[in-house]
């Protein structure tokens, strides 16, 4: 009964997601899909109901939460997360059968809701998310190499702040613009939106590994290197984990592939602002 009643709340929490999520969609055919996802959830819902004999309502703070995030990250994100319950709840709900007899047509159901699901991931974000990789990757491994290597070059967090600072806006405007160009020369029509996706991903790169350097005191320049590499580290983590989920790739091999290429490059221009500095003798 406590397995029945756990599943009857999380077909009812879900029913309230989907028709929240839905309202704000504006594309027709994502949304009737939402809808009618929903409409499936709450039949469950009443289905269960008639075992538990018990009312319930929506979790307030969990649909709330799921808002949150498809606002922030995307309805495909949000929904995909969702799904990776649901076969959780497909398994439970195979072990009812015997018991409840609905269970098996709930189950099916479920499995038609995965692939519903994996047809209408036309989240504009997603589109671009090559050019978000672009300048994701780009932006880590430059900027983490140029700090590493200004951070034994210079030894003080605000000048190296400052330096770091021009360098990633610059950089930042060097890449939109060369990916607007590039794909313009493709013949795409979204080459703005394209170069817009790359440098906004370059630019919230640039001043999360920037900010260290700003919290620090500026004799605590080590301190800001290793917060800085930290940062690099779950930056890398978080992208590959959201790309993972929304697009099904694989999580470990990319994670570790970015992970190992942008600390290397930190390590070798670390080298580079050693060997910088002393070969020029310039002593700040």
């Amino acid at each position: 009964m406590a397995q029945l009643i756990a599943m009857q709340q999380d077909e009812i929490t879900d029913y309230a997601t989907y028709k929240a999520i839905a309202e704000k969609i504006k594309n027709v055919e994502n949304r009737n899909i939402l809808e009618k996802i929903a409409a499936q959830e709450k039949k469950h819902y009443e289905i269960l109901k008639k075992y538990t004999n018990r009312s319930l309502k929506p979790e307030g703070f969990k649909v709330w939460w799921r808002k949150l995030m498809a606002s922030l990250l995307g309805f495909t994100f949000t929904i995909k997360l969702m799904e990776n319950s649901e076969v959780v709840a497909q398994e439970s709900y195979e072990e009812l059968i015997r018991e409840v007899p609905e269970a098996e047509k709930i189950v099916i159901e479920e499995e038609e809701h995965e692939k519903e699901l994996m047809n209408m991931l036309e989240e504009e974000r997603l589109q671009y998310v090559g050019s978000m990789v672009l300048g994701l990757n780009d932006a880590l491994v430059e900027l983490t190499g140029t700090l590493a290597g200004l951070t034994l070059a210079l030894q003080n967090t605000r000048i190296i702040a400052l330096s770091g600072l021009i360098t990633g806006i610059s950089a930042t405007l060097s890449m939109a613009s060369s990916e607007f160009l590039s794909a313009k020369s493709e013949g795409s029509k979204d080459a703005l939106k394209s170069s817009f996706y790359t440098g906004i991903a370059y630019l919230i790169t640039v001043v999360m590994l920037i900010l260290p350097y700003l919290l620090f005191p500026s004799q605590r320049y080590m301190f800001a290197l290793v917060t800085m590499l930290i940062t690099v580290v779950a930056i890398i983590a978080a992208f590959n984990y959201y790309i993972a989920v929304a697009k099904d790739l694989p999580f470990k091999r990319r994670f570790l592939e970015m992970a190992i290429i942008s600390l290397s490059v930190a390590a070798l221009s670390f080298v580079v602002g050693l060997i910088v500095k002393s070969a020029l003798g310039v002593d700040i």
